[in-house]
């Protein structure tokens, strides 16, 4: 792909047809997931009942790399994200690859998050007794049968489960707004930190509050189909990031007033703790109707984790920077069922070894590497000639993105030093495939196309 290509021919001949309101009902949709669901309980665990405070911190953070998407983005409207915009900035074949491989086991550690939190208390509530990690590892199955049979396109399917996980937030909120009404609100709790440096303390919940945070990257898939791009992008891609971020930390400040913390962290290890929240709340909703919310909400997050791991693995086999066995597809399906094999059983393999809160922690180290990638290509790219009128971020923001993205890689990875061996098994293989793959291939590969590399 040539750097001069700065917007691609195929982009006149798409329907422009996107309003800015709807990209924004698309980031919201797309950042407002089953992170909340998942590991809050966790993160009540972790910093105690102010935990809320981590969400402003963890959301203030993924803001600042939102800017660095929205100049990208209008930049380069197309759909391959991190790994063009990596490569545009610095032509390097195997730092592209580095960060489409971080962005890959990003994915396959957020699934593996939420297959156990699908086998947590949510699961048990309805049908108890089997060991969450047997549940986690059928629903890994199970999704990636969908997967191979191409199901998970179904924009209806994935638009009626969003509906759905957002009713089971409306309804936290509706608990707030009762507890509050009543006058029973525990107003202490919000503000209580466990033992240590109050600092220290928030920032410990901080990369799971960024876990719940992902997801805005994904708009970059319809920037060609958006009217007005340069106009309309950034209001509404850091318009819904802000929302959803303001929601998450209204939730958590519920959920603080409502349970007793010690209820709300007691889950730690598998999460699911929202469902503490609607048993100790006023409002007479059901825990298996809640639970089943949940489920759906964990289930659309990890069906698109799943297809998007899958798609990155065929493209980069594709690419030839991976063995080609994996750019296989189905002979009928038309899936890359190589590429849906190796990854299922790389998640399966991790949930099967870790919990809810060192896996969310690994999802966030790569996650980091990525963001943090991004924000300096938006720097590195400022001087790229453009034929289009585009969004310029303001210099500062991307600069203190990437300062503040690499303090809280560095942080989380002297907190939790264990997560490195597990980040540095998983790039393991895939240097090991990199490395493999150009032993058998010839010596002068040919260049990356990074629209191809992302699936």
């Amino acid at each position: 792909m040539a750097d001069s290509d700065a917007v691609p021919r195929q982009a006149e001949e798409l329907q422009r047809s996107i309003t800015g309101r709807l990209l924004f009902f698309y980031v919201l949709g797309d950042v407002l997931g089953s992170g909340i669901y998942a590991l809050i309980g966790v993160m009540a665990f972790t910093v105690g009942g102010a935990f809320w405070l981590s969400f402003v911190v963890g959301v203030s953070v993924a803001l600042l790399t939102g800017f660095a998407y929205a100049e990208l983005i209008t930049k380069y409207p197309q759909a391959a994200g991190a790994a063009l915009y990596t490569h545009k900035a610095f032509g390097n074949r195997p730092l592209t690859f580095l960060v489409t491989f971080c962005l890959l086991a990003a994915t396959i550690a957020a699934a593996g998050t939420l297959a156990r939190v699908f086998g947590g208390p949510y699961f048990q509530s309805l049908i108890g007794g089997v060991p969450t990690t047997v549940v986690a590892i059928a629903f890994i199955v199970a999704l990636s049968l969908l997967n191979f049979r191409g199901i998970t396109e179904s924009v209806w399917a994935n638009m009626v489960m969003t509906l759905v996980e957002s009713t089971g937030l409306v309804l936290i909120l509706i608990i707030g707004v009762m507890v509050v009404g009543s006058g029973e609100a525990n107003l202490d709790q919000p503000f209580q930190l466990n033992d240590g440096n109050a600092g220290l303390v928030v920032l410990s919940g901080v990369a799971l509050a960024f876990f719940a945070m992902t997801g805005f990257e994904n708009a970059a898939n319809i920037a060609e189909e958006t009217r007005e791009p340069t106009r309309v992008f950034p209001k509404a891609l850091l318009g819904g990031m802000t929302l959803a971020g303001v929601l998450y930390v209204i939730i958590a400040f519920i959920a603080a007033m409502v349970a007793p913390i010690d209820e709300l962290g007691a889950d730690e290890g598998s999460g699911g703790s929202l469902l503490t929240v609607v048993e100790y709340g006023p409002l007479p909703v059901p825990s298996a109707l809640f639970s089943a919310i949940a489920l759906v909400a964990v289930t659309n997050t990890a069906l698109v984790s799943l297809v998007a791991q899958s798609r990155i693995m065929y493209g980069m086999a594709k690419q030839g920077i991976v063995p080609r066995v994996f750019a296989k597809t189905h002979p009928v399906r038309r899936t890359p069922w190589v590429s849906i094999i190796f990854t299922a059983g790389m998640v399966c393999l991790l949930l099967a070894l870790a919990d809810v809160d060192r896996l969310a922690t690994v999802t966030v180290l790569f996650l980091i590497v990525v963001y943090g990638m991004v924000c300096l290509a938006a720097l590195k790219l400022r001087g790229a000639p453009m034929d289009h009128d585009h969004y310029r971020a303001p210099t500062w923001i991307l600069v203190l993105g990437v300062v503040a993205n690499l303090a809280i890689l560095l942080y989380t990875m002297w907190d939790d030093p264990g997560s490195i061996v597990w980040c540095a098994g998983i790039l393991a293989v895939g240097v090991v495939l990199y490395f493999v793959n150009n032993a058998f291939t010839r010596a002068d590969p040919p260049p990356i196309d990074a629209d191809e590399i992302a699936g």
